[in-house]
């Protein structure tokens, strides 16, 4: 099972709402060969870390694709950027934002100690750490993915989404 999280809080002439530029990030993935299996709804959660920007919009879907991983995480920034992302600050606000949440059982950059967080030389060398290093700590992520894999367990972890939902909480509602 391939993940990603799509996310928004900033509108834009051009696109719309952050819905808007959610549903569009979707529309870009089908248009390059990416199938979407399944998707959550729609959550509405505060910024993390909390600060005074606008809420963001965030799902996650379940897709297909014979890329492999370090391309479709390229194809997610590719599409970022034609909808407007921009890369200037960390956690700032969002056009939209795109993660590769998990590719399969894939395990890939992840520390001696697994839930640390911090990505290891191999991960910075390919860009890429699998599952994503914050998933586990993410109710704006971890509550749309139960709507579409609830059985889901973490692979580096072996806890399931409802052990990581209770260990965390950080606002978000449907």
């Amino acid at each position: 099972m391939i993940l990603v999280a799509i996310g928004a809080n900033l509108s834009t002439p051009a696109i719309g709402s952050p819905r808007d530029a959610c549903e569009r990030a979707l529309t870009c993935l089908t248009g390059a060969d990416v199938v979407v299996v399944a998707r959550s709804r729609w959550y509405r959660s505060a910024p993390v870390p909390r600060s005074d920007q606008p809420d963001y919009i965030n799902g996650v879907v379940s897709v297909s694709s014979g890329r492999a991983p370090a391309a479709l995480l390229a194809l997610l920034h590719d599409i970022e950027a034609d909808l407007g992302r921009t890369r200037d600050r960390i956690n700032e606000p969002r056009v939209i934002d795109l993660d590769l949440l998990a590719y399969g059982d894939q395990v890939v950059g992840w520390p001696v100690s697994p839930l640390s967080g911090h990505e290891t030389e191999q991960a910075r060398a390919v860009g890429l750490t699998l599952p994503h290093p914050r998933l586990h700590d993410r109710a704006f992520v971890l509550l749309p993915l139960r709507d579409i894999a609830p059985d889901w367990r973490h692979p580096v972890s072996g806890q399931d989404i409802d052990a990581m939902i209770r260990a965390n909480s950080n606002g978000s509602t449907p």
